[in-house]
């Protein structure tokens, strides 16, 4: 099984090839995207895309954790984590694939 690595650049690509815009509007486009999907999450909003998934914005407050080198007690700040959750639909093409390698 070759795995490999899915760029800006091959989204761009596969867009020229289907769509049939420009090598210069498919990059433009893709980057358009991805900075609709950034905004949306910097405002703490969540994004989800059917049959893809959801990506959520979860705020964890402060807590107390502890080096494993040196069982000190360390305080964690506050902050904001991105998590995503897959779709049933992703999730079972996922699982297809790994079936017919």
């Amino acid at each position: 099984m070759e795995k490999s690595t899915l760029t800006r650049a091959d989204l761009a690509e596969a867009i020229y090839q289907e769509v049939g815009l420009s090598r210069s509007e498919s990059a433009a486009l893709v980057e358009f995207l991805i900075e609709e999907i950034l905004s949306s999450l910097e405002k703490g909003g969540d994004v989800k895309i059917s049959s893809f998934g959801n990506f959520i914005v979860r705020d964890k407050k402060a807590r107390i954790g502890r080096n494993p080198k040196t069982g000190e007690e360390v305080i964690i700040t506050p902050r904001r984590v991105l998590s995503f959750r897959p779709s049933q639909v992703l999730k079972q093409k996922v699982d297809e694939g790994n079936k017919s390698a």
